[in-house]
């Protein structure tokens, strides 16, 4: 057997705004990249007191918001998401997709909230927190 052990990392994270509050748990992979994020590779949670279903896959945008794909990344160090961040679906059918935004006035998390059933969307201010719990076995 040649190289070391793998584990993925687990790390408790929330979101809480105007019109979205959710939390859960992130599976990581086990090393960050050069900037010290870590890659998302699965979600559980709630927001709103909707479960969570999934993680919008990376490189992908989620619906009523084309054009702004997400990465998946999350590190611990702030900002501790990208301008890209991460996106959650819902039970309901609603989308969730909160980031870092650099350039907005203030800059700070944000989160571009989509129903693709009424074609409604905001993207309030946000918190949003992480922090590493452990090694996943």
């Amino acid at each position: 057997m040649s190289g070391g052990a793998h584990a993925d990392v687990l790390w408790r994270w929330s979101c809480k705004g105007p019109g979205f509050d959710a939390s859960g748990t992130l599976t990581t992979k086990d090393a960050p990249d050069a900037d010290g994020f870590y890659e998302i590779i699965g979600i559980t949670g709630e927001a709103d007191g909707v479960s969570i279903t999934g993680l919008q896959p990376a490189g992908t945008s989620i619906p009523l918001n084309a054009g702004y794909p997400v990465d998946n990344l999350v590190r611990e160090a702030a900002p501790q998401l990208t301008i890209h961040g991460l996106a959650v679906s819902l039970a309901d059918g609603r989308f969730g997709n909160p980031f870092y935004g650099a350039h907005f006035s203030p800059p700070g998390f944000y989160a571009f909230l989509s129903d693709p059933a009424s074609g409604r969307t905001s993207e309030p201010k946000v918190e949003f927190s992480a922090s590493l719990v452990g090694r996943a076995e």
